[in-house]
């Protein structure tokens, strides 16, 4: 991306000079955490100026207005609070080749000003200083202490200093081409080096563009230039400081970038404002474009991978429900030939009632013919509620991967940055995925990134989620709870929320909820009891009363069963 050198920098300011000179600032307004906008009145209109210390595309630029959303930043309120009402009455270069603007503002034009913005466009140190009339500063976009930088911190209540000079001579057209050529040539180098490490307020695409304009290659030594090619050079080097002192500045498009000196130009635009507008959004929106939709392709990649795997397991259940009907014939067999049956046996062979080929079924040698049978109709009871509560879910899961997958076409098929509406059709993918519960809006993941809930893992390896705190209570129960997971609490008697989070499909055994009910008695203000009443329900009968405060929550279709804070006491400690 170009960065704004000092020679950019002073045709803003002539412009800003000649069209917005005085004006009256409105508004105070942060578009983002590196950007802000001055929304200025004066006779002929009104319009917003952007200041953006951003480390890659610091600039300041007559801008677009900025969304109509809140702004919640405490850099705005600062400024808001000491420069809304005030006239904006002069914008002068800190030093002729400094990149750095000072904004006055003054109760009124032909006063001293009562505050000074410094505006420092200095790439990777770009900064943003509001000072009083004493050059104190008042508050920074960036707070520099004395551990990060002795030579120069920038801290509240201390006086401002400008940055550091640089090295280097300052150019001048009254310097002779003798003495110019003789410092640029003191030590053999490549040219392009040598300018940028002779002179002060050069860029480096300002020096490419000059030595190209001369017919040059930046890339040459300076022994290899004839008497001519230096004459060639001195000439543009002239016309640039020619350009800088009258300001006729030529904004324009270049087959890389932007100028505002009409060299290399391939289109003129009317304004360094314009030109610089449409050069840094563009550059943005590119940015957050590849870094957009590199996010939302790892991101619905990984959901469709979990999606597949979650069919993968609900078509292993099914194929396990399928043998059902033989847990039912094997339970019918111990039945009808239970006088077979002898005491110790591990598995026993019986005649099948159709085909009557014998049929080996496993026992339990501790139980009697009657009990193991009973033991397969349980098994295929278990199984055949399987296949009910499983076969909907594979439809699901199967729609979902279908959705996913039309996504994800879409998002290949936006390969690459065109224009200002493939970032908006990226964000309306991005506010479809969270509408449809698949991603947090950033404010609830940092949320939940802040505080972790307790975790423990069933007999059955079921995790198990335990508030914390009123907020984590909150977040398990109304964010992160399904409707396949069980929701645990202590009846009548504070205490955390607890989750259990329960495989779509599975169907939870006795000794699990028995585990999560001591969990839920343990964490309760009944620990210290021997034993605790704890209901438990689908987190869709859990309801946060109106106006209720955090952690605040009713329940309907609940069971009763009796936890013991004993078990998991000893686990705990």
């Amino acid at each position: 991306m170009q960065p704004v050198d000092l020679t950019t920098l002073k045709a803003i300011c002539a412009e800003l000079r000649e069209g917005w000179l005085p004006a009256r600032v409105e508004q105070v307004y942060q578009r983002d955490r590196a950007t802000m906008a001055l929304g200025l009145r004066t006779l002929q209109g009104r319009d917003w100026l952007t200041i953006a210390w951003h480390t890659q595309a610091a600039r300041i630029c007559i801008d677009d207005p900025p969304p109509r959303t809140r702004d919640t930043f405490t850099f705005s309120d600062q400024l808001r609070h000491q420069l809304q009402g005030l006239a904006l009455i002069a914008l002068p270069l800190l030093g002729p080749w400094e990149r750095v603007v000072d904004f006055q503002f003054a109760s009124r034009p032909g006063e001293p000003p009562l505050w000074h913005l410094y505006a420092e466009i200095m790439g990777k140190h770009s900064n943003l200083i509001l000072t009083d009339s004493d050059n104190e500063v008042i508050t920074a976009a960036h707070q520099v202490n004395p551990n990060k930088s002795k030579s120069r911190p920038v801290q509240t209540g201390e006086p401002y200093e400008p940055p550091p000079p640089l090295t280097g001579n300052f150019p001048s057209l009254e310097e002779s081409q003798e003495s110019w050529q003789e410092r640029v040539s003191l030590i053999p180098g490549k040219l392009k080096l040598q300018l940028l490490d002779t002179y002060q307020g050069l860029g480096p695409n300002l020096v490419i563009a000059m030595i190209q304009r001369a017919g040059l290659d930046p890339q040459q030594t300076t022994d290899t230039l004839t008497q001519k090619d230096w004459n060639r050079l001195f000439k543009v080097w002239q016309e640039w400081l020619h350009i800088l002192e009258t300001e006729q500045f030529q904004p324009g498009w270049t087959e890389t970038g932007y100028t505002v000196l009409g060299w290399g130009m391939t289109e003129a635009v009317t304004s360094t404002q314009f030109l610089l507008k449409e050069y840094y959004n563009e550059q943005l929106n590119q940015q957050a474009f590849k870094q957009l939709r590199h996010q939302l392709l790892q991101k619905v990649s990984s959901l469709i991978k979990k999606q597949q795997q979650k069919r993968d397991n609900f078509q292993q259940r099914l194929q396990q429900s399928d043998k059902a009907e033989i847990e039912r014939q094997q339970a019918d067999l111990l039945m009808a030939y239970s006088y077979q049956w002898e005491p110790g046996l591990s598995s026993i062979q019986l005649p099948d009632f159709e085909t009557g080929e014998l049929v080996t079924i496993p026992l339990n040698p501790e139980k009697n013919a009657i009990q193991n049978a009973q033991g397969y109709y349980k098994r295929h009871q278990k199984l055949k509620r399987a296949r009910q509560a499983v076969e909907p879910l594979l439809a699901e899961t199967d729609r979902e991967i279908e959705y996913l997958q039309q996504v994800e076409a879409t998002l290949n098929q936006l390969e690459g940055y065109q224009h200002g509406e493939d970032l908006q059709t990226l964000k309306e993918i991005q506010e479809e995925l969270i509408e449809q519960g698949y991603m947090i809006p950033q404010r609830e993941r940092n949320l939940s990134e802040k505080a972790q809930p307790i975790t423990y893992y069933t007999p059955s390896g079921y995790e198990v989620l335990v508030g914390r705190n009123n907020r984590q209570n909150d977040q398990l129960t109304f964010r992160t709870a399904v409707d396949y997971d069980l929701w645990f609490h202590p009846q009548q008697i504070p205490g955390s929320h607890v989750l259990l989070r329960v495989p779509p499909g599975a169907v939870v055994e006795d000794k699990d909820l028995q585990f999560v009910a001591d969990i839920a008695a343990y964490y309760s203000r009944g620990r210290d009891s021997q034993q605790v009443p704890v209901v438990y329900t689908k987190p869709k009968h859990v309801y946060k009363p109106k106006g209720a405060k955090p952690g605040m929550a009713i329940y309907d279709h609940e069971t009763v069963i009796w936890g013991y804070p004993e078990t998991i006491k000893k686990i705990a400690e």
